[in-house]
């Protein structure tokens, strides 16, 4: 976990001053941080902040690669020719973008440098690929270099030069700032520098804002640190419980051993000596111990990851480097001197005459060792329910998420991604009638049932966040909405009910109407007594002037009727409560990339050749995206899906390690005490008490420490509770999950302390009465 942990979290970059690298994002009054983006001149005159030791410009964007037989659909970042300098990442062959590629923003040739994964998969990883063409968009590009496994930036195909001259690429950013210079000394001045940014291109930010700029590391931590976090505090657990244990059977076995140690004592050996000789036997058991961990350590970890891959940033490799093995050995001498420590220094302070005397295999058990163990198990029983509590809380966390209330059924549909290259289909209206040929193509597949064209609108995460205005709204100007854009048959496909009002037909679709539908929450929400139908909202003016590349009509921005009233289907993850939302005809605004939802009666990606078949017949050079998925396997496939079956699983895991371990140490002393107290037992069955007596009184002799620790898991369980919920949502309510794992480990305490109890009530008590 530690390993996971700090590739992770505390070293997951390769890049040069990872530490002085920052996101770029703004925050309003409704949420964020969010991205913001800059022009060309406007990233140029951003350069010259203060603040800044070096930032660069980059623009994702889809390209068909053609000319090698079928088309394949690329992702290409675009970046500044800095890039290699800002990154200090040298290529694996070849060079990098330099700056003669692209001097004064504007490329000179279209020169390419590959990802490694595409390097691999397109070209088998040969070393001549140097000087080979790649044609993009009938374009041919020239690939000059090969980037290492683990720079993944953008998690793209290849990288070209970006055209700061271009009007068709919104610049996002990278930061690094000057060494010393903190966040909240450069918020200020980029938030001087942004203002007036704000007025030149308002579709690119909101009316208020406020700069927030964060480490690169900082949406990792906030989306997979708290995972993370937890299992490592788990694990911390499952050692704690581990130490405990050892040490209740490292008591016993010194308990044990104390003939042979008075023995080392009489013959002059000191306490010191004998406390170093049981010491040293505790460490090589824990180094031992982390010898093998540290062999497993490595494939566990891995495995970890790979259930998981797109929660953690690409640049992650989970390795046993110095830094995690100075750890795991550090931690196993730690964990040495826990568990052994203790055991040695009472094992080391019997007193010599009694033990010389006695021949047995221990001496009489004192009430100070009765103590201690009593007080180990207890803490043993505490530790492991607060884990199984945890672990019972997670899987309840992770069943509520799997039968979540959807809004929608993904069951049988599919999202095909159709993704246009440059300066493709120009004209609004050509682009409208092409997606619309295609649409209908893939309906008339056979096992294909119903066709919808969403743009944006695939849930569980759709939409655009936009503000609107409301028609007659005195107390606001702009309400903060989801929009979507998509065609009327969009509802049928995915079986989200209409609630009131009409629907938009497909002379309406195709003619552009000004109509709009709204989701439940957003009726109740600016409408709450229910007269949503007939209004009117409008985006706001900046809409008017879409990218070159997103032809719209005239009035975008105009007003809108409301007609119709739908219902609410999950459009912020799975977590979050449905946001208002509005659905437009997709022909009003017209983007590069759209998706077609197609639902049929076989299994939906069993479909996906034939789909792939009917686009290319409307156009041999289109392909399909590689973002195609099953609707039902996308939900399972989502980053909250899988932490929360990542949690639920492990913590079952080490729940299950934990319960073990602390039925094995309960075994142990209740043993022990069997054995310590045969003679007793023997003495008490000749003078007539029965074996259930006997049973009762080994089992009674850990009662209290069971009982005890039993109340103070509780306690931890209900007191941490409050601080887990940032963690494992369910334990905000975890009582069902305490009273499950209360049956489950008390049941266990009980049967280890029943089954040697059991057996000492068998034994003969003439034999008993001998027993020394």
């Amino acid at each position: 976990m530690f390993s996971l942990v700090y590739s992770v979290l505390i070293h997951p970059y390769p890049y040069r001053d990872a530490d002085r690298l920052a996101n770029p994002f703004y925050v309003t009054n409704s949420g964020g941080p969010y991205w913001f983006t800059l022009t060309g001149s406007q990233y140029r005159q951003f350069r010259g902040a203060h603040s800044l030791d070096d930032s660069i410009g980059w623009d994702d964007q889809k390209a068909i690669m053609t000319g090698e037989g079928v088309a394949e659909d690329l992702q290409v970042n675009y970046l500044t020719p800095n890039a290699t300098n800002f990154f200090g990442v040298p290529p694996l062959i070849g060079r990098a973008i330099m700056p003669f590629d692209a001097p004064d923003g504007k490329p000179v040739q279209p020169v390419a440098v590959l990802a490694y994964k595409f390097w691999q998969r397109h070209f088998n990883g040969a070393l001549d690929v140097l000087g080979r063409t790649i044609q993009l968009d009938h374009k041919r590009y020239t690939i000059v270099g090969v980037m290492p496994p683990r720079f993944t930036f953008g998690n793209c195909d290849l990288y070209a030069p970006l055209d700061l001259s271009s009007v068709d690429h919104q610049i996002m950013l990278y930061l690094k700032l000057k060494p010393g210079v903190s966040y909240a000394a450069a918020n200020p001045e980029f938030q001087s520098l942004l203002e007036p940014f704000a007025k030149e291109t308002p579709l690119y930010f909101p009316p208020h804002f406020r700069v927030q700029i964060g480490s690169l590391i900082d949406p990792v931590v906030k989306g997979v640190g708290p995972t993370l976090f937890s299992l490592f505090a788990a694990v911390v657990l499952l050692l704690l419980i581990g130490c405990v244990n050892c040490s209740i059977l490292l008591l016993a076995r010194g308990k044990m051993r104390q003939h042979e140690l008075s023995v080392r004592a009489a013959l002059g050996a000191s306490r010191s000596r004998i406390v170093l000789q049981l010491l040293t036997e505790s460490l090589i058991l824990s180094l031992s111990g982390a010898v093998i961990g540290i062999a497993l350590a490595y494939r566990l970890a891995k495995t970890i990851l790979q259930w998981t891959p797109d929660a953690f940033p690409g640049e992650s490799v989970i390795e046993i480097n110095l830094p995690v093995l100075a750890f795991c050995v550090g931690l196993a001498l730690f964990a040495g001197i826990l568990f052994g420590l203790w055991p040695a220094l009472q094992a080391s302070r019997s007193d010599l005459a009694p033990a010389m005397q006695s021949r047995t295999r221990g001496a009489t058990s004192g009430t100070g060792l009765k103590r201690i163990h009593n007080f180990l198990v207890a803490g043993q029983i505490a530790l492991t329910l607060l884990l199984l509590a945890a672990a019972g809380a997670a899987s309840a966390d992770f069943l509520q998420l799997a039968h979540a209330n959807l809004g929608y059924d993904p069951h049988g549909a599919m999202a095909v991604g159709i993704p246009l290259h440059e300066s493709s289909l120009p004209s609004r209206e050509a682009r409208a009638a092409y997606f619309t040929r295609l649409e209908q193509r893939i309906a008339n597949l056979p096992g294909v049932t119903s066709t919808a064209i969403a743009t944006n609108a695939v849930p569980p995460i759709s939409g655009w966040n936009m503000g609107v205005e409301v028609l007659g709204s005195s107390t606001h100007t702009r309400q903060p909405i989801r929009l979507n854009l998509i065609d009327p048959a969009y509802f049928s496909v995915l079986h989200i009910p209409l609630r009131e009002g009409r629907l938009w037909d497909q002379a309406e679709n195709m003619n552009s109407a000004p109509v709009v539908a709204v989701n439940q929450a957003m009726a109740h929400r600016y409408w709450p007594n229910g007269d949503a139908l007939g209004q009117q909202i409008r985006f706001p003016a900046e809409m008017r002037s879409p990218p070159p590349s997103w032809p719209a009509v005239a009035d975008v921005a105009g007003w809108m009727q409301v007609i119709g009233v739908v219902g609410d289907a999950l459009n912020d993850g799975l977590r979050h409560p449905v946001q208002p939302a509005v659905y437009m005809p997709f022909t009003r605004l017209m983007q590069p990339f759209t998706q077609i939802l197609v639902r049929t009666n076989v299994p939906p990606l069993s479909e996906l050749q034939a789909v792939r078949a009917a686009v290319q017949s409307e156009n041999s050079e289109q392909q399909v995206g590689r973002e195609s998925r099953d609707l039902e396997q996308f939900l399972t496939s989502l980053p909250e899906w899988k932490q929360t079956s990542l949690i639920s699983a492990l913590f079952v895991a080490f729940s299950f390690m934990a319960l073990v371990l602390a039925v094995i140490g309960l075994y142990s002393v209740v043993s022990f005490s069997v054995a310590q107290r045969t003679n007793e037992f023997g003495v008490r069955m000749a003078l007539g008490a029965q074996p259930n007596n006997v049973v009762w009184l080994a089992v009674a002799s850990t009662g209290v420490a069971v009982g005890s620790g039993f109340v103070a898991g509780g306690l931890l369980v209900f007191g941490l509770g409050k601080v887990a919920t940032r963690w494992i949502p369910a334990t905000a309510h975890s009582f069902p999950a305490l009273a499950a794992a209360t049956a489950v480990l008390l049941t266990l305490s009980f049967l280890a302390s029943y089954l040697p109890a059991r057996r000492a009530a068998k034994i003969d008590p003439m034999v008993a009465l001998r027993y020394q």
